[in-house]
């Protein structure tokens, strides 16, 4: 397996499929799972003949269990160490949910300096902030992201099962098709990690507000949202996005839900090639 270490002392895990001389597509996931959620656009960009690229994020699937630094300064500064390491030129950077947040950090903060970003991509993003504040009062109340670490602490293994059977995917949705399989990867991710990662991880996605990396991300920037997200409600992510940052596109898609990469791929895929080739 195929590790870099960041400047104190954290191995990273990463993935690095295809032509070296081909255009990079980074893949940052969503809590509390891995790499391993990007499955089914890996292998759509990789068979497109793209260079497809992706790292667990500390103290989550194979990257090492580390007692600190579970915020989103350091999210961005472990993504960067991955693409100083490759050498990552002309990138496009697709993230979700938290992935969506390490995203904006990274390119804002490293990428775009850098000179390493070609584009970007937010999908059911949290920025620019999830905890209902008074410059966003569309927010979730505290209590929602108490609640989270009550269940964590609670029984993090029955809440894994419980999050991607009900809201996370709309499985809770009359008339919805429960996919058992989905549900168990999900959980499968989720329990590799570390508690404490998770815990401290909710802080990060709900109380970090993003506006300035935002403003920042002078890429062409795609937004991506289900109007059915029980997670991360577009109205305060989404839409927000597209109204901050300076060259986005934004999409809605009716009747999605958070976690749409999974079992919506075929048609959230060809809308993600349409924009990297543009």
């Amino acid at each position: 397996m195929s590790y870099v270490t960041t400047k104190d002392g954290v191995e990273i895990f990463y993935k690095d499929w295809g032509p070296k001389d081909a255009q990079p597509i980074v893949f940052h996931h969503g809590w509390p799972l891995s790499s391993d959620d990007w499955d089914a656009q890996m292998l759509f960009f990789l068979a497109g003949g793209y260079r497809v690229v992706a790292h667990d994020r500390r103290s989550h699937g194979r990257s090492a269990q580390v007692s600190d630094g579970h915020d989103m300064d350091h999210y961005a500064a472990d993504a960067a160490a991955v693409m100083e390491h490759l050498d990552l030129k002309s990138a496009v950077h697709i993230g979700h949910s938290t992935g969506g947040g390490e995203v904006a950090a990274y390119v804002a903060r490293y990428g775009i300096p850098q000179g390493r970003v070609a584009k970007a991509v937010l999908v059911s993003a949290v920025p620019p902030i999830m905890l209902k504040t008074e410059r966003y009062p569309g927010g979730l109340p505290i209590e929602v992201f108490d609640g989270i670490r009550s269940e964590l602490a609670a029984n993090r293994s029955k809440f894994f099962r419980d999050l991607p059977s009900g809201p996370f995917y709309g499985f809770n949705r009359d008339g919805a098709t429960v996919i058992p399989a989905v549900v168990d990867n999900w959980w499968r991710q989720g329990m590799m990690g570390s508690a404490k990662a998770h815990y401290e991880g909710v802080k990060a996605f709900s109380e970090t507000d993003q506006t300035d990396d935002l403003k920042a991300i002078s890429v062409p920037t795609l937004v991506l949202h289900g109007d059915d997200d029980q997670i991360v409600p577009y109205k305060n992510a989404g839409v927000l996005q597209a109204e901050i940052l300076p060259n986005a596109t934004l999409k809605i898609y009716e009747g999605f839900s958070h976690g749409m990469l999974t079992v919506n791929a075929s048609t959230i895929n060809p809308d993600l090639l349409a924009f990297v080739q543009a």
